[in-house]
């Protein structure tokens, strides 16, 4: 008798990372840092996390800060405005249990303060 599959447990995060300087970052020059705008997948936010900071490190990145936004459904809920890409990406993190890089923002000189929120 064939079992039903089973339901995945993930769900797909949404994280702002703040990452700073490295050898071998990949970052452009004069680059003070940058902020990473990522879809994450796990069971629940710490493991997407923990998943998100463990391969920005073996990407030789270097990840200062991490804020975490919520899921699809926790962001719909506070208003935000979500499109068919991002749809997209999310659900490409669910499918692969993957982390999905959708946006990288280098920060310059003084720009470290000024990150990029999601969609509203």
């Amino acid at each position: 008798m064939d079992k039903p599959p089973k339901k995945s447990r993930q769900q797909v995060f949404t994280l702002l990372v703040q990452v700073g300087r490295k050898d071998g970052d990949g970052l452009p020059d004069g680059a003070t840092g940058g902020a990473l705008m990522i879809y994450a997948s796990g069971v629940d936010e710490a493991e997407a996390v923990r998943e998100t900071v463990a391969i920005l490190k073996q990407a030789e990145l270097n990840p200062l800060d991490v804020t975490g936004y919520g899921t699809i459904q926790e962001r719909e809920a506070q208003g935000h405005d979500i499109d068919t890409e991002e749809r997209a990406l999310m659900q490409r993190a669910l499918d692969e249990n993957s982390v999905v890089v959708a946006q990288l923002t280098p920060f310059f000189h003084g720009e470290e303060s000024d990150t990029t929120e999601p969609r509203q």
